[in-house]
């Protein structure tokens, strides 16, 4: 009880400076994502932008993980939320809207997003998002780091008046000095902190060293940067008591029913972009996550909880968040163990705002404008560069630049749905590159586990070119036909049995099926025959591809259309057409005497006469055991009639392996009867069949007084399992080819 205790305390002490430690990385880039968002409404708006990032990581602190279930995760507001947001706001503000219906907008965005979230996470789609493409999810955090980092670049250099970043970059008269050397100062702190401590996050250092230069300007220079109102180069005023936080929470919505449906219907292009990506973020973040702790998160259940955190956040003013991957990180190794981390993370958040609202007015802008920078800049994927060293990866390359592009020359909305758009392309792609048929070989090289006589194997090897057995793989659909139609043309006309072995199809589409319907009537004209092997199976699609087959009339219209459940019994029914045989039909012919069997034949009948009194006579019903796994291999089995089928046995109760059967005039157990060992198989009748059984005591008692003759029995043994031997190298042979 004392052990649970203590280790239940060491949780929540691991849990505190996690919390702790995660919120003074999260809360300075959650201020200036929200001063980024609400600055594009007007300079004015700086501190009521830096009151929802406040506000923001503190509701999806205290909702997210509370709901979520996954450990150490640390959600607040993020740099995609900020760049779909502040392109969302500056568009409002080009069609002349009010700035407080954006603010308005801007809440309904959160909202939506939210309730997009929980939709995906209801609907159970996220399990699907994090098969989206790397390429694309690549390019769009680009173009979101780029987006970021050209918002702020007026910022950084204290340009308010709403000019873009290439106009100030081009104007060094609209520069301030003393703005450009607070960003400086601000980045070369936190670029360099980490070379001397880790104790204190790399954004705080930064901040407080923006800060201080700030003061030092204005101490020294410019006493002008000592008043707060009117002076556009710090947050402004929040207001950071609790009457003024409830005032923000109600005061916009007194104005939410101004809202038409009209207007909220036209968010949801926005809110869908805004939805997915930042569940792509969360999502990617819960899989770092899992690799770093070997656990395993649940996608809908945290879609869940991400949605409805972004909702709380929406309703109490702040901006829209996601799993953030940087706050997650000093959680772990700070000492987060549970959910609670990001709970006290929300909580730490809400007490610094109402202790220190009022220092975080004096906050420099430019002081955040470098934090985005830092964050825009390791946003962007510069390995991906390296797709452009192989030409197979060159094309994944366009798409990451496509998809930048497309972000920054248009929108993050048409980025969205450009990467929709490339990722199928990447799908059909690689599905045109796959190789649809696996190994080909003829009747000749490859047989069944059917055991034939020597005389028959010749036959087959000598026909094998009447057989074209085929094995396909991966998607059979309008991308691969023709690929699948040159390897089967060729065969049409020459061959009489087409087998086709569908055991690795992944999917078979209505295309491809049409196509095999021509190949059939094809074959049909010539009196020939296709065969599939391995159809009734349920794909990863979900369909079947035996009900596929009927329902398209491919294999319910001939009889020279056969299906067969493995591929082995495909092989010998072509072999026994090819020599005229029939499994019933040889049981029910007269069996063989001693002089009939192959391993006699070279015998005078009468020199055998001796040798057949060593040989008792048994019978074996259909389905009957000839011997068992482990039993004695201490006689040898020649078949007169029938056939008995040669199993490996498998764990529990699952069936036997079936490894060959063998067949009339054939012998089985000479293995184990030349070495005295075990017997490491199961033999098991096929049909009603009739054996000759040699025991041990009979052939030792046999050999003394026919050395000559049991060294010949012996000897054309050792010949036809070196026989069998030669058979099964040449099919390994063909296999590998």
């Amino acid at each position: 009880m004392e052990i649970a205790l203590n280790l239940k305390d060491n949780k929540l002490v691991g849990d505190f400076w996690g919390g702790l430690a995660s919120m003074l990385v999260a809360l300075p880039s959650a201020i200036a994502f929200g001063v980024t968002i609400y600055a594009a409404i007007g300079p004015e708006y700086a501190g009521l932008g830096a009151l929802a990032g406040i506000l923001g990581t503190t509701a999806l602190g205290l909702i997210a993980p509370t709901l979520g279930g996954t450990d150490r995760l640390i959600t607040a507001p993020c740099a995609p939320a900020a760049a779909v947001c502040s392109a969302f706001a500056i568009e409002l503000v080009q069609n002349g809207v009010p700035a407080t219906f954006i603010v308005l907008m801007l809440t309904a965005l959160g909202l939506v997003c939210g309730i997009v979230q929980l939709l995906l996470g209801f609907l159970g789609v996220g399990g699907l998002i994090k098969y989206i493409p790397f390429p694309v999810v690549s390019g769009y955090l680009s173009g979101v780091g780029l987006i970021i980092i050209g918002s702020q670049i007026p910022k950084f250099m204290g340009v308010m008046d709403g000019s873009s970043w290439w106009r100030v970059l081009i104007s060094p008269d609209l520069w301030h000095w003393q703005t450009a050397l607070i960003g400086a100062v601000t980045i070369a702190v936190m670029l360099g902190a980490p070379r001397f401590t880790r104790l204190v996050p790399a954004a705080i250092l930064g901040l407080l060293g923006g800060v201080i230069t700030y003061f030092a300007i204005a101490y020294t220079v410019d006493d002008s940067l000592l008043v707060m109102d009117g002076n556009s180069l710090i947050i402004g005023p929040l207001g950071g008591t609790a009457s003024s936080m409830l005032q923000a929470i109600t005061g916009r919505w007194h104005e939410i029913g101004e809202l038409k449906l009209s207007q909220i219907g036209a968010l949801l292009g926005t809110a869908l972009t805004l939805g997915v990506l930042l569940s792509i973020d969360t999502l990617k973040t819960c899989v770092v996550l899992d690799t770093m702790t070997r656990s395993r998160h649940d996608s809908n259940r945290e879609l869940i909880a991400q949605g409805s955190g972004n909702i709380a956040s929406a309703c109490v003013g702040g901006m829209p968040g996601a799993g953030q991957m940087g706050a997650t990180l000093v959680n772990l190794t700070s000492g987060g163990q549970t959910r609670i981390s990001g709970v006290i993370e929300g909580v730490l958040s809400l007490i610094t705002f109402l202790a220190l609202g009022s220092l975080i007015a004096w906050i420099p802008v430019a002081s955040l404008a470098a934090i985005l920078i830092i964050v825009g800049v390791r946003m962007i994927d510069r390995h991906s560069l390296h797709l452009l060293d192989s030409p197979w990866t060159r094309f994944d390359f366009f798409v990451v630049l496509t998809v930048v592009a497309v972000a920054l020359g248009y929108s993050l909305i048409a980025a969205s749905g450009v990467g929709i758009v490339l990722a199928m392309l990447l799908f059909i792609r690689e599905q045109l590159s796959s190789i649809v048929i696996r190994s080909k070989v003829d009747g000749g090289s490859r047989f069944s586990k059917r055991v034939r006589l020597r005389e028959d194997m010749e036959v087959l090897e000598k026909e094998g070119q009447q057989t074209a057995i085929l094995e396909l793989q991966g998607s059979l659909f309008f991308g691969t036909k023709d690929q699948l139609y040159l390897a089967l043309e060729q065969e049409v006309g020459t061959r009489k049995y087409l087998l086709l072995d569908m055991r690795r199809v992944q999917s078979v589409d209505v295309t491809a099926v049409h196509l095999l319907e021509q190949i059939r009537d094809s074959l049909i004209e010539r009196e020939a025959f296709l065969i599939f092997s391995n159809v009734s199976k349920t794909l990863p699609n979900g369909r079947n591809i035996g009900e596929l087959f009927e329902q398209m009339a491919l294999t319910a219209t001939s009889e020279h259309v056969k299906i067969f459940p493995e591929l082995d019994d495909a092989i010998e029914w072509v072999e026994d057409q090819i020599l005229g045989k029939d499994l019933q039909q040889e049981a029910d012919i007269a069996p063989l005497e001693l002089a009939d069997l192959e391993i006699f034949s070279e015998h005078k009948e009468e020199t055998l006469i001796d040798l057949e009194a060593s040989f008792e006579r048994r019978s074996v019903p259909k389905d009957g055991k000839v011997y068992s796994f482990g039993d004695q291999g201490n006689e040898l089995f020649l078949i007169r009639k029938g056939a008995v089928r040669i199993t490996l046995p498998s764990a529990g109760e699952l069936p036997g392996h079936h490894a060959v059967t063998h067949g009339r005039g054939d012998f089985f157990g000479g293995m184990a009867f030349l070495s005295q060992m075990a017997r490491f198989n199961d033999a098991t009748a096929v049909v009603d069949t009739e054996l000759y059984v040699l025991p041990r005591d009979q052939m030792e008692k046999f050999r003394e007084e026919h050395k000559r003759l049991a060294f010949e029995l012996v000897e054309a043994v050792a010949k036809v399992l070196a026989m069998r031997l030669r058979y099964s190298d040449k099919e390994l042979m063909a296999m590998q080819d």
